[in-house]
C-alpha cells in the first residue's frame, strides 16, 4: 500500500504510538546535538530516538542519498518541526557560518559516500567527500568549542579478517577505498584527541544495518540501484525489480554467498545516543563494533525476508564485486561493556520491518 494512500489520521496515529511507547526512556545529559547526513537512512533513525530521550536536534544534509521528504516524516514522528540546514561538508564557509550562527554540544557525523563498489571506481570523489568533508568538519568544531563526536565508520576497516567473529584488537586493514576513507578518518580523530585532551570521540563500527522503524514512515530509499543487499531484496519483493544480483556463490560460506552481520537500524540509532551518553558520563574516547555477532548469508537472509513477506524472491549468481570479501560479522562484547547496549532484534524482526517500510512506500519516498 502507497504511503500517499494512507490518511495523515493513521500516519500520525502510528507515529504518536511509537513515541509513547518509548517515552521516558532518556538518560543523561540533554544537549544540542547536530546530525551532518541526517536525513539519510541511519541519520533519520537515529534523529528519531535522540528526539525521544528529549534532546534538541538539527540535522545538516545536502540530499545526496535521501530525500526532503524525510523530513516531513520525521515532524510527523516528533510532532515538532525539524531544524533543518542543507549544507555539504565540502563547503568549508558554510560549516563554518553553521557553526558560528548556532551552538552545539556535540556532533554526530554520518555524511559519506558508502557504496564499496563504487568506490573502486571513483575513488577520488571518496576521499574528497569522506576525508576531505570530515577534516572541514573537524575544524569547525575546533574554531567552534565543540569537542563531542559520533562518528559513524565501519567494519570495512577490518578487510578480510584474519578470524571471526571480529573484535576491536584485529588488524587493521581494507581492501577498498571506501573502507580507507573510514580508517583515514578513525586516524584523524584519534590524532586530534591526543592533541587536545578536551576532545571526545566515539568511533562506531557498524556492520550491516538493516529495518526501518516501527511505524514505516521512515526507511532506507536509496537513490537509484541499491548498493546494499536488504534494500534490494525490498525493491524485488515491492516489483521494482526483477530479481537478485547475488555476487559471488564460490565463497568459502555455508552456502557459497557472503555472510555479514546484519543490525536493525533501530538498534544501530540506540547506539548513537548511548555513545553520547558514554562520552558525557565517562569523559573518555572510544571505539567499538556494532552488530549482532552472528552472521547471515545472502541466501539465508533472502529467504527471511520471504517468509517474512510472503514473497518470492528470484536470484541469480552473478560475479563477485571488486573488495567483497567472505565472511564478517563481530564481537560486539565491548559495546555492551562500555556502554551497555546490545542488539535486541533479530533477523526476522529486520524483515518484517523493512517489509513494513517498503509494502508502505512502494516507490520510497517519492510516492509520500
Amino acid at each position: 500500500m502507497k504511503s500517499s494512500a494512507l490518511s495523515r489520521i493513521d500516519l500520525i496515529v502510528r507515529a504518536l504510538t511509537y513515541s509513547q511507547a518509548n517515552a521516558g526512556i532518556f538518560r543523561g545529559e540533554q544537549m544540542r546535538i547536530l546530525l551532518c547526513g541526517g536525513a539519510g537512512y541511519i541519520g533519520c533513525h537515529t534523529y528519531a530516538t535522540l528526539s525521544e530521550r528529549g534532546h534538541q536536534v538539527a540535522i545538516a544534509d545536502n540530499f545526496s542519498n535521501s530525500s526532503p521528504e524525510v523530513l516531513t516524516r520525521l515532524r510527523q514522528l516528533s510532532g515538532a518541526p525539524v531544524p533543518f540546514h542543507r549544507l555539504d561538508l565540502r563547503d568549508k564557509p558554510a560549516l563554518e557560518a553553521l557553526f558560528a550562527q548556532e551552538s552545539f554540544d556535540a556532533v554526530i557525523h554520518f555524511a559519506a559516500l558508502k557504496a564499496v563498489g563504487e568506490s573502486c571506481e571513483r575513488p577520488l570523489d571518496y576521499f574528497e567527500n569522506n576525508i576531505g568533508g570530515t577534516i572541514n568538519l573537524l575544524q569547525a568544531m575546533r574554531g567552534a568549542g565543540v569537542r563531542r563526536l559520533v562518528f559513524s565508520s565501519s567494519a570495512t576497516v577490518y578487510g578480510d579478517p584474519e578470524q571471526v567473529p571480529v573484535n576491536e584488537q584485529a588488524r587493521l586493514q581494507v581492501t577498498n577505498p571506501y573502507g580507507r576513507t573510514k580508517l583515514v578518518v578513525e586516524e584523524l580523530i584519534g590524532d586530534l584527541c591526543r592533541s587536545d585532551r578536551d576532545f571526545r570521540a566515539a568511533n562506531l563500527r557498524y556492520f550491516n544495518p538493516v529495518g526501518a522503524h516501527a511505524s514505516g514512515l521512515i526507511g532506507e530509499d536509496p537513490n537509484g540501484i541499491p548498493n546494499n543487499l536488504m534494500p534490494y531484496i525490498c525493491q524485488v519483493a515491492v516489483g521494482r525489480r526483477e530479481k537478485l544480483s547475488v555476487f559471488g556463490g564460490d565463497y568459502p560460506t555455508v552456502d557459497g554467498t557472503g555472510v555479514r552481520d546484519y543490525i536493525h537500524v533501530v538498534d544501530l540509532a540506540r547506539a548513537h545516543a548511548d555513545a553520547l551518553d558514554y562520552l558525557v558520563r565517562a569523559d573518555r574516547s572510544l571505539t567499538v563494533n556494532l552488530g549482532t555477532g552472528r552472521g547471515i548469508s545472502v541466501l539465508e537472509l533472502a529467504n527471511a525476508f520471504s517468509s517474512a513477506s510472503g514473497r518470492e524472491i528470484p536470484y541469480q549468481i552473478v560475479e563477485r564485486r571488486p573488495g567483497d570479501v567472505a565472511e564478517v560479522y563481530a564481537d560486539p562484547g565491548l559495546a555492551q561493556q562500555l556502554l551497555g547496549w546490545r542488539a535486541e532484534y533479530d533477523v526476522d524482526a529486520m524483515c518484517r520491518d523493512a517489509w513494513r517500510w517498503q509494502s508502505m512506500n512502494p516507490q520510497g519516498y517519492q510516492g509520500g
